[in-house]
């Protein structure tokens, strides 16, 4: 497989900085796609690639582009043997960035990818409850982002309600996944490329397959059977998609031919010879998609006993067995060890005990299928309990956000610099009054609608480049607050001095040409907030007179003396020059 970019006519390769968003978020859904059906060391080179794609996304610093980053790279990781454990450490700042930024899709995908960790982490219950916080979240983002497009937010909702299905399946919860994987289809109905249509009907035979197991092992035969049969006729649909599908694939070979679960359906829905070869070609670890193996090996073994190779059939299932591969579906052995027990009739398991721990074996199952209901009405309890939660935390959310931006608003900094104030390990606590240079150009020559979008992206870019404990708030128009609590004079400066940078550097068609004049202060004793507020204008003017797009932390002004330290004209830090711009 080729995991490099093509190279240029002149033989040169572009560098990750020459390219598009667009072709940045291709490339790793190329990736992603392949990652899951190549060998372990290419599996190696992609999770280097994604996160070289994911470092050059986070230096652009665009919200939605670097979660979806975030996400490659992590499942990348939950995908590849002996690396599930650090996709943790990517799952957490996705998590964190997708809440900073107001990303509900993505963050509703961060806990469905937690899921699928825990899962592999055998912790089953915990995986549950990330289902229902991604569930409860998609349950109220039914208003499609207008910053995104009606296109790409249905193709992120299918890709979250995908990662659901995963974990929902892989529970055994087949109704709740039934459902999943149904809306998933409905969200890409009528935008949906060969790829996602050859991925959705794979992952129903997938769940298929897994369900008439599942029945089987209750005795409701026909039930099972039924959904093999339905399972072998959505293996037919997949062979056209899956000829223009992004998967690692061979030329001119039908997809039964290259896709285990496919070759397991037709097999499961009508045993015979017919089904040997092609499933003997598909065991091989490398050739099949992760957690199979069971489905192929289980189809294969019924295929030899109709032809009366009981024999091979159990050595197939023994040497899958005791694979034991890593993160391997509970339900799945469990399918393994009970077709390892229906054909195992040597003359000890033919006695009259057997058959009693048979029956044993039976009502235990049936236990366990009970249980399974009760996860399912645990499943919507947590959701509903999630969904209620997010729904009292949006509404004080609300009242102290800025619509716009996503920032603290004018309301919420008031409280917070009430706080930090009073607190002694706020302190030194900085103070900084930021207004856009160039703004009124935007909304006059371009249109106000441009001019929110410049709005999101300098607030979104101002947040990035400072600490996660500093404060940046919506103060009104195009004036934002900064609150930078111990943070001492020189550090202050050099903190804003990076946001001015980073927002000089955005591309002129994020930006057109806005640039930062920021005030800087440092708040006195006992000072109140419109006071320290109204010396970080004076501060931020300072900036604008000289020629904007710097920071000014002037010393030189009056004093009001009652805000004026006892028995002191000024600050004594000697990083704080009077009228030095940066």
């Amino acid at each position: 497989m080729r995991l490099t970019e093509d190279a240029t006519t002149s033989g040169r390769r572009p560098a990750l900085a020459e390219m598009s968003d667009a072709w940045l978020h291709g490339r790793a859904r190329e990736l992603g796609a392949a990652i899951q059906r190549v060998t372990f060391a290419e599996q190696l080179d992609i999770v280097t690639s994604l996160d070289e794609l994911l470092d050059e996304t986070q230096r652009r610093g665009e919200p939605l582009l670097v979660a979806q980053l975030l996400r490659y790279s992590a499942m990348a990781r939950l995908v590849t043997r002996g690396l599930a454990a650090e996709a943790e450490p990517r799952l957490d700042e996705m998590l964190a960035h997708t809440r900073r930024h107001g990303l509900a899709l993505m963050r509703a995908d961060a806990h469905a990818m937690r899921g699928r960790r825990l899962v592999i982490a055998k912790q089953e219950d915990a995986a549950l409850t990330e289902i229902a916080r991604a569930l409860a979240i998609l349950d109220d983002s039914a208003v499609p982002d207008r910053q995104v497009g009606r296109r790409n937010w249905d193709r992120m909702l299918s890709t979250t309600l995908v990662d659901c299905w995963l974990v929902l399946n892989q529970l055994g919860v087949y109704e709740a996944a039934e459902e999943a994987i149904a809306r998933a289809a409905q969200a890409i109905r009528d935008s949906a490329s060969p790829h996602e249509i050859a991925l959705q009907l794979i992952n129903r035979v997938k769940m298929l397959l897994g369900w008439g197991l599942r029945l089987e092992r209750i005795e409701r035969y026909d039930e099972g059977a039924d959904k093999f049969r339905t399972a072998a006729s959505m293996a037919q649909a997949a062979e056209g998609p899956f000829t223009e599908s992004l998967f690692p694939r061979k030329a001119n070979l039908p997809a039964i031919d290259q896709v285990g679960v496919l070759a397991a359906a037709a097999a499961l829905a009508s045993p015979d010879s017919s089904h040997i070869e092609r499933l003997n070609s598909l065991l091989h670890p490398e050739l099949v998609f992760p957690h199979e193996r069971e489905i192929i090996a289980i189809a294969l073994a019924r295929c030899l006993d109709n032809e009366g190779r009981r024999e091979d059939a159990l050595q197939v299932l023994k040497e899958v067995r005791e694979d034991n591969e890593e993160g391997s579906l509970p339900s799945m052995r469990l399918n393994l060890a009970r077709e390892l027990a229906r054909l195992d009739t040597t003359p000890d398991y033919a006695s009259g005990a057997s058959q009693s721990l048979i029956d044993y074996a039976t009502i235990l199952e049936t236990e366990m299928w009970s249980l399974r209901e009760s996860q399912i009405a645990t499943l919507n309890a947590r959701r509903e309990h999630e969904r209620l939660s997010a729904e009292h935390g949006a509404i004080t959310q609300q009242a102290l956000q800025d619509p716009l931006t996503g920032l603290p608003n004018r309301r919420a900094l008031d409280e917070k610099l009430r706080s930090l104030a009073s607190s002694a390990d706020a302190q030194p606590l900085a103070v900084a009054l930021v207004d856009l240079d160039g703004f009124k150009d935007v909304n006059d020559k371009q249109s106000h609608a441009e001019g929110d979008n410049v709005l999101r992206v300098i607030a979104s870019t101002l947040r990035d480049a400072l600490r996660g404990d500093d404060v940046v708030a919506r103060y009104g128009g195009d004036e934002f607050i900064v609150l930078l609590p111990g943070a001492p004079a020189s550090a202050a400066k050099q903190a804003l001095g990076r946001s001015v940078n980073a927002v000089a550097s955005l591309p002129h068609h994020l930006s057109h040409g806005v640039t930062l004049s920021v005030g800087l202060v440092s708040l006195r004793p006992q000072e109140r907030a419109e006071q320290v507020l109204a010396r970080a204008d004076a501060a931020m003017y300072q900036a604008k007179r000289g020629g904007g797009n710097q920071v000014s932390s002037v010393n030189s002004m009056a004093i009001d003396p009652v805000t004026g330290w006892p028995g002191e004209d000024a600050p004594t830090d000697p990083a704080w020059d009077a009228e030095q711009p940066t």
